[in-house]
């Protein structure tokens, strides 16, 4: 018998989105399953454009946050598995049927992840560059991955309640990290298959680009220092990411002492710190190249390593800043992840 597999998506304020969300769920080849969408008090249209599929559809009273919407989704739904996904998330038409076959393989100790298709639904040098950045980042260790993401998670409904579902006191995003934390110290494992994909909708500028990098290097920064994984190689909070911040910050240093001191020197300086960068990074760079050739490639790796970096560089430090002015605590010294 093929296991059911309930199909969970959060929404707040998707209009734009959940349409081509909801088409793409539903055109799924797999042969069991259902959708249940939780609205989280949208305000601009979102319920009546739920409302034209054949989907459950459960409002919030209240405004909650993903991490209640997940949960609540969890309660209500009869899969043997349950899929979480996102409204600005589009499944590939066998994204279900590899989920599932999987997790079965793999049984109930496992949560099974996903991630983003290389190129996104959407067009542009910015959305492509996100996509392709996640994709490598959250496959680059498929098989004992930081965290499994909730635009693709597959978990079997008792595994899930066993473990207690999200923390709804977390930060507004990293609910998925946060809860994969907390499986794993509980003795569940971890597992990203790269056949499941889904294709994101950024619509991504370069301020939006730019603006999320801001946005989710701080929330990641205050995690690390509550739960004291700051030299953690953990999916989009790569170490590559955190090296290429602190070679960022070294190489304007090189270059003001050159121009300060008039000497040639911290000039081959700079020309070694790039030269060691671009070995560091060469397979996020075959990833960039892989996927829109060299032109896209070459001008990621510029995007990466200044405005990009610029951006997560200074939502890390207003990330530490805040926590250590929340908690006392200097940044890196946190409590262990998640010790029951």
């Amino acid at each position: 018998m093929v296991e059911r597999i309930s199909v969970i998506i959060p929404n707040r304020n998707g209009a734009g989105t959940i349409g081509d969300c909801l088409k793409a769920v539903l055109a799924s080849e797999y042969d069991n399953f259902n959708v249940t969408v939780i609205d989280d008090c949208s305000d601009d249209g979102s319920v009546e454009i739920i409302s034209r599929y054949p989907c459950a559809l459960i409002r919030l009273k209240v405004h909650a946050g993903v991490s209640y919407a997940r949960n609540m989704g969890a309660r209500a739904v009869d899969g043997d598995i349950l899929f979480f996904t996102d409204s600005d998330c589009l499944l590939t038409k066998n994204a279900l049927a590899v989920a599932g076959e999987t997790l079965t393989k793999l049984g109930g100790n496992f949560i099974v992840g996903g991630t983003y298709t290389k190129k996104p639904f959407d067009p542009g040098f910015f959305s492509m560059f996100q996509s392709v950045f996640i994709n490598y980042s959250e496959t680059k260790k498929a098989d004992n991955p930081a965290y499994v993401a909730g635009h693709a998670m597959a978990i079997y409904s008792r595994t899930f309640r066993a473990g207690g579902g999200f923390n709804e006191d977390v930060y507004p995003i990293l609910e998925d990290v946060d809860f994969s934390a907390m499986m794993m110290a509980k003795g569940y494992k971890l597992v990203i298959d790269p056949a499941i994909v889904v294709r994101h909708i950024f619509n991504f500028s370069l301020i939006g680009s730019m603006r999320n990098a801001y946005r989710k290097a701080r929330y990641w920064a205050r995690y690390c220092v509550t739960h004291g994984d700051l030299f953690t190689d953990s999916g989009t909070a790569s170490m590559e990411l955190k090296m290429t911040s602190l070679m960022f910050i070294a190489l304007i240093a090189l270059i003001i002492s050159g121009v300060a001191l008039d000497n040639t020197a911290p000039f081959y300086l700079t020309i070694a710190v790039a030269l060691f960068w671009i070995g560091m990074m060469k397979k996020q760079l075959a990833a960039f190249l892989q996927t829109g050739g060299a032109a896209f490639a070459f001008s990621s790796a510029v995007y990466y390593f200044t405005l990009f970096q610029l951006s997560a560089s200074a939502g890390a430090f207003t990330g530490f800043a805040t926590a250590f002015l929340e908690t006392g605590k200097k940044p890196g010294a946190g409590l262990a992840p998640h010790k029951e």
